[in-house]
């Protein structure tokens, strides 16, 4: 068993009887292939969240400074994390992300760059259009429906793949397609919230 699937098995050990989860929609999310997963950003425990309960290895950036703790620098990227430097244009950054699109993997993102203060979506960054655009991936939308209370139900809803391609083949603009990606979260979670 590689880290990745051991910290998986103990984080949803930890978190399962707290939480009572339930994951919608795992037939939209593709088999194979490179997928950028987006979601929205309701607390701290979404990242670990929506890893436990993905189908397949999700890799999310994290920020840089995590990389110089000691004891985390041996552990991230184990759990698929990659460093990202907060408030630039982290080059390096972006280009991991692409190739791990590119070679057919998940990256997980929440394009809302921060966490709701009100459980409402904001507005995602451009950012989610730019890989969407340029890492020739499928876009699987997914709400986090909260609250995170102890014994609540707390639900993670996949959508259905988002097509990239005809806003590739006229070169839409990266706030463009993040704007319709917001949307279809923003989709699924008044679909889903009363349910």
């Amino acid at each position: 068993m590689n880290l990745y699937s051991f910290a998986k098995t103990v984080v949803f050990s930890a978190l399962k009887p707290i939480y009572r989860f339930e994951v919608i929609g795992t037939e939209n999310f593709p088999k194979d292939g490179g997928i950028l997963l987006c979601a929205n950003h309701i607390n701290a425990l979404d990242p670990p969240v929506v890893g436990i309960l993905a189908p397949r290895p999700v890799h999310f950036m994290a920020k840089a400074e995590l990389f110089n703790i000691p004891l985390l620098k041996g552990i991230l990227p184990g759990v698929n994390a990659f460093p990202v430097k907060r408030g630039l244009s982290d080059r390096d950054a972006l280009r991991t992300a692409i190739k791990l699109l590119k070679d057919g993997e998940v990256v997980g993102l929440f394009p809302e760059g921060t966490r709701s203060k009100d459980g409402k979506l904001g507005k995602g960054f451009s950012g989610a259009g730019f890989f969407a655009l340029r890492g020739e991936a499928n876009v699987v939308p997914c709400a986090i429906i909260g609250p995170y209370k102890p014994f609540k139900k707390l639900k993670v809803v996949y959508g259905q793949p988002i097509d990239i391609s005809p806003y590739r083949e006229r070169k839409a603009s990266a706030d463009e397609v993040t704007d319709v990606i917001m949307e279809k979260i923003g989709q699924l979670l008044e679909q889903h919230k009363s349910q």
